[in-house]
């Protein structure tokens, strides 16, 4: 059974995230834990599937918890998915780091932030946030990600981190559950050549994905000064629908994803960012 965490704060975003996972992983037993962070007090009841709160000291919270989970009766009805509602107050990353402990999370799901004045920036500071400060995989859906199985999935890297076999096991497992193609995708700046270690590092990712994957992924090498110019037209033009990145890698992932002063670029409010971390809980 995995377990995903949804943190929420009501908004549209937040809803995108959750139709996206229930989407994604709808073949995939699940507990769905969908998490509020604010002034409360936890306490619940369950009822078939579903887990409510029996009090809440807010009852706008309770109107939008029943809210979300009425809608979420409107789209699933698989009896391998179940729903639990919890509430929490303090500081977010902290009480998720410890929902993630307390629950056995194997996956965060979070919507991108397009209010508050962070509309116009990669991430919102809480994504970024959890996505550098929590230890568990995380998968960023963007406001105008579409509820589907991804086909294609792209996997940028600069070859300079050693890929451990839990990254890589990560990768495979999403592979399996969305039965999409995997696009490898390195740019380096002309004439600059991979020193010895990105060398080994690229042989030992070609030969793991040569032997389990080896009719859905491609390797792609491309020449560009500007690594962030590269994989968006890289993402645009092959119709890319996933890109995954390791959370270890950070210079390179801060490059492409983490610079809040950096308007978005197109495909960010569209394509979801699974960010691995190593020696995840994440399975299938």
């Amino acid at each position: 059974m995995k377990n995903i965490l949804f943190p929420t704060d009501f908004s549209n975003n937040s809803w995108t995230a959750i139709e996206y996972a229930i989407e994604l992983f709808k073949s995939v037993p699940c507990n769905f834990y969908v998490l509020h962070v604010g002034r409360l007090s936890q306490s619940g009841v369950q009822s078939n599937s579903f887990i409510m709160p029996s009090k809440t000291d807010n009852e706008s919270l309770k109107d939008n918890l029943t809210d979300i989970f009425a809608r979420i009766q409107n789209i699933t009805d698989s009896k391998n998915h179940h729903f639990i509602a919890l509430q929490d107050y303090g500081n977010l990353v902290d009480i998720i780091r410890k929902t993630v402990l307390d629950k056995k999370v194997d996956l965060i799901v979070m919507g991108t932030k397009g209010s508050s004045g962070l509309k116009e920036t990669i991430l919102g500071s809480n994504t970024g946030n959890v996505m550098t400060k929590v230890h568990c995989n995380l998968l960023v859906i963007p406001e105008k990600a579409e509820p589907s199985l991804p086909k294609k999935i792209a996997f940028p890297t600069d070859y300079n981190i050693f890929y451990s076999h839990s990254i890589l096991e990560a990768i495979s497992k999403m592979l399996r559950t969305s039965k999409a193609n995997l696009k490898v995708v390195n740019v380096t700046k002309p004439n600059v050549k991979f020193n010895l270690a990105q060398n080994e590092n690229m042989v030992y990712l070609q030969d793991y994905l040569l032997e389990l994957h080896d009719k859905s992924y491609s390797i792609h090498n491309l020449e560009d000064n500007r690594a962030k110019n590269a994989i968006e037209r890289f993402v645009i033009h092959k119709k890319i629908d996933m890109v995954i990145m390791v959370a270890k890698n950070l210079n390179f992932l801060q490059q492409l994803f983490l610079d809040n002063t950096i308007k978005k670029i197109s495909f960010q409010t569209r394509v979801p960012l699974l960010v691995l971390h190593e020696q995840p809980t994440y399975t299938s």
